[in-house]
C-alpha cells in the first residue's frame, strides 16, 4: 500500500458539488493507493503508521514531533488509484499495478476501520466517484508512506 500524507489545516471532498467527507483545522490529509498483492495485514500497519508517524512540529520549543495520536488530530482519507500510475514509458500512463475495485475498496474501507479501532477521527472520500480534494498544506509538508 502506498499513502501521499500531506499535514493540513482543514480539507474537504466533494462529490457532485455535496461536501462527503471534511475535516477542521490540524490534521492529515491521505490519499490511499492500493496495489494487488495488499492486504488487511497490510491495512492494518498502513493505519498503526499514520496514527503514530510524528509530522507535527512541537508544540514549544525544545519539544519533539507529534503525531496524530499525541494530538487527536484527524485524518481524511481518500482512494487513490492513480498513486500505483506508471508513466515511464510512452505519453499516457498505464495502471497495471493498480489493484482493482473488489481489491482494492474493502483494503482502503480497512484503513479507516483500524484508524478509527485506533481512536481517530477519520472523514472519508466515495470509493470511485469523480472527487474534488480541497485542502489548506500546512507546510507545505508532504510525505510518501509506503508498507
Amino acid at each position: 500500500m502506498r499513502a501521499v500524507v500531506q499535514r493540513v489545516d482543514g480539507a474537504s471532498v466533494t462529490v457532485d458539488g455535496e461536501t462527503v467527507g471534511e475535516i477542521n483545522g490540524r490534521g492529515l490529509c491521505v490519499l490511499v493507493g492500493v496495489t494487488h498483492e495488499d492486504t488487511k495485514e497490510k491495512a492494518a500497519q498502513l493505519a498503526r503508521k499514520l496514527w503514530s508517524v510524528r509530522l507535527f512540529e512541537p508544540e514549544h520549543d525544545g519539544g519533539s514531533e507529534q503525531s496524530c495520536s499525541d494530538l487527536g488530530a484527524p485524518l481524511l482519507v481518500i482512494s487513490q488509484f492513480t498513486l500505483y500510475g506508471d508513466a515511464r514509458k510512452g505519453r499516457r500512463p498505464t495502471w497495471n499495478a493498480a489493484a482493482p475495485r473488489p481489491v482494492a475498496e474493502p483494503l482502503v474501507d480497512e484503513v479507516v476501520a483500524q484508524l478509527r479501532a485506533l481512536g481517530a477521527e477519520v472523514a472519508t472520500g466515495r470509493f470511485g466517484a469523480p472527487m474534488k480534494v480541497a485542502l489548506t498544506n500546512d507546510g507545505p509538508f508532504t510525505v510518501l508512506v509506503e508498507v
